[in-house]
C-alpha cells in the first residue's frame, strides 16, 4: 500500500497537534497529579478549617449570653409552681398525702368520700431520660360517683401538677348486696415532680404542663 506524503502545511499542523498532546499528557503525568491536585486538596481543607474556626468562634462569643440564659431558666425552674413544694422525696410524699386528704375534705360535701388508706412509694417508676425526680403515693378511697368525680377533677386541675396512674375502681360485692348505694372502692397512684435543688443542672421550666404533665395516668376520669 502506498502512503501519501503530507505537504509541508499539513506536516506542520500534525507536528503542532502532536506537541500539544505531548505537553498535555506531560502536564497530567508530571505536574497535575503530583503537585496541582495535592495543592487543591490542601486549599479545600484550609477552607473547611476556616469555616469550622468561624463557627467555633461564634459559639464562644455566645457563651456569656447562654450562661445568663441558663441561670435565668434555673431560677425560673426553682420558682415554678408546677413542681411539688419540696425537693426531698419523703417530705414531698407527705405533702401529696395531705393534699389528697384536703381535696377529699373540700370536695365531698353533699356526698360520701373518705381516704381509707394512703402510703408513700419509695421508688416510683421513672420514664427513661426524664430530667426530674418523682415522688409518689398509693391512695385508697371509698367514694360515691359524684364525690369521686369532684376529687379527681380537683386533683387534675390543681397546682402543683400531679398525675394519677394505675387507677382502679370497683364496688365491693358484699357491700353491694347489703346496700345498693355502697360506695365505690378506688385505688390509684398519685405522683408529682420534685422541685429541682439549687445544685442541679438547669433545664427549661414547665411554663405549662409538658407532654408528660398534661395527661393523667391510665384510666383517670376527665
Amino acid at each position: 500500500m502506498k502512503m501519501t506524503a503530507l505537504n509541508p502545511r499539513d506536516s506542520r499542523i500534525a507536528a503542532i497537534l502532536l506537541l500539544l498532546l505531548t505537553l498535555l499528557l506531560g502536564y497530567f503525568v508530571l505536574l497535575h497529579w503530583w503537585f496541582v491536585a495535592p495543592l487543591r486538596q490542601i486549599d479545600n481543607e484550609m477552607v473547611d478549617l476556616r469555616d469550622t474556626h468561624s463557627r467555633y468562634a461564634a459559639a464562644i462569643a455566645e457563651k456569656p449570653a447562654l450562661q445568663q440564659r441558663l441561670a435565668t431558666l434555673g431560677a425560673g425552674q426553682a420558682a415554678s409552681s408546677a413542681f411539688l413544694a419540696d425537693d426531698d422525696p419523703n417530705t414531698a410524699s407527705a405533702d401529696l398525702m395531705q393534699r389528697v386528704v384536703d381535696v377529699v375534705g373540700s370536695n365531698a360535701s353533699g356526698g360520701s368520700c373518705q381516704v381509707s388508706q394512703k402510703m408513700p412509694l419509695s421508688n416510683p417508676p421513672a420514664t427513661p431520660g426524664e430530667p426530674y425526680r418523682k415522688a409518689a403515693v398509693s391512695i385508697n378511697l371509698s367514694c360515691d360517683v359524684e364525690s369521686l368525680a369532684n376529687v379527681l377533677h380537683a386533683l387534675e386541675q390543681g397546682m402543683p401538677y400531679v398525675f394519677i396512674d394505675d387507677l382502679s375502681i370497683y364496688r365491693n360485692p358484699v357491700a353491694a348486696q347489703q346496700n345498693r348505694a355502697a360506695p365505690l372502692e378506688v385505688q390509684f397512684t398519685l405522683s408529682g415532680y420534685l422541685r429541682p435543688s439549687h445544685g442541679s443542672p438547669a433545664a427549661a421550666p414547665p411554663a405549662s404542663a409538658p407532654a408528660g404533665m398534661q395527661q393523667l395516668g391510665q384510666g383517670a376520669a376527665p
